[in-house]
């Protein structure tokens, strides 16, 4: 039998999109090729690969860049930040020799040697390295001056003992002390001293007609303070390098609160 179009011509446009297939007519049509195509919120999920081990010095870094938490630092007060810092400027020690002396002999046969018992009852001997002058007394007793640092007054106290020893005299090196530090700073700025001195006048004595600078005792550490008008301090009494620091940084923030204007 002849097919009927029943009034479709092959040429018309609607009928070559009729589909001739029965299966196809009533094939339900694809939703996901007819909606628009949206994008994902998140990223593909990627799997978990087993990753190679990291030696500890790159996890540490890890740590530190990636979600790590500072870790605080107290803030530095503004006052310390540029405060300076004291240098020692001379040691006074003591050492005993243990025997009697003969100041004339060793006055004669010493370099860099005097002796004027009229003047002063000690040999007055210097050396150069390090730079020291000793005070030696009929006794057996010693004093080293002049040196820039706690060794270097045990080694000068060494090197005049070993002088002695050379002049025949049976020393030796016993009792070694540290008498006295005296260190200096300059603050970098102008203090009013009759200020200060009526504030602190429990600690302080500032006379300019006999000494041009106010003399602070301090308690703790026991020393005493040379504060002078130009803002340099000389801290002298100290036995040892902490105390110097100490008293700086005690005396510091009071010598701020007299700066001049």
């Amino acid at each position: 039998m002849d097919n009927i179009q029943f009034g479709m011509s092959p040429d018309d446009p609607d009928v070559a999109q009729t589909p001739t297939d029965v299966n196809s007519m009533f094939k339900p049509p694809s939703v996901a090729a007819d909606l628009p195509r949206v994008q994902p919120l998140f990223p593909p999920m990627t799997p978990m690969v087993a990753s190679v081990p990291q030696s500890v010095s790159a996890l540490s870094n890890q740590q530190n860049t990636v979600g790590s938490i500072p870790a605080f630092v107290p803030p530095t007060p503004s006052s310390e930040i540029n405060m300076p810092v004291p240098q020692l400027q001379n040691i006074v020690s003591t050492v005993n020799l243990g025997c009697k002396l003969d100041l004339k002999k060793i006055a004669l046969h010493a370099r860099n040697a005097e002796y004027n018992p009229k003047r002063f009852a000690a040999v007055i001997m210097r050396i150069r390295d390090p730079r020291t002058t000793a005070l030696i007394f009929s006794s057996g007793k010693m004093v080293c001056t002049g040196a820039k640092s706690e060794d270097l007054s045990r080694l000068g106290a060494r090197k005049y003992a070993r002088i002695i020893q050379k002049l025949g005299f049976d020393a030796k090196f016993m009792d070694f002390k540290v008498q006295n530090m005296v260190g200096s700073c300059d603050v970098r700025f102008a203090i009013q001293l009759e200020g200060l001195c009526l504030t602190h006048s429990q600690f302080s004595t500032y006379e300019p007609e006999l000494f041009p600078g106010l003399i602070y005792r301090m308690v703790k550490p026991r020393v005493v303070l040379l504060i002078f008008v130009s803002g340099k301090v000389v801290i002298t009494g100290a036995k040892e390098k902490k105390d110097i620091d100490e008293a700086f940084t005690n005396i510091y923030p009071i010598l701020k609160g007299f700066r001049k204007q």
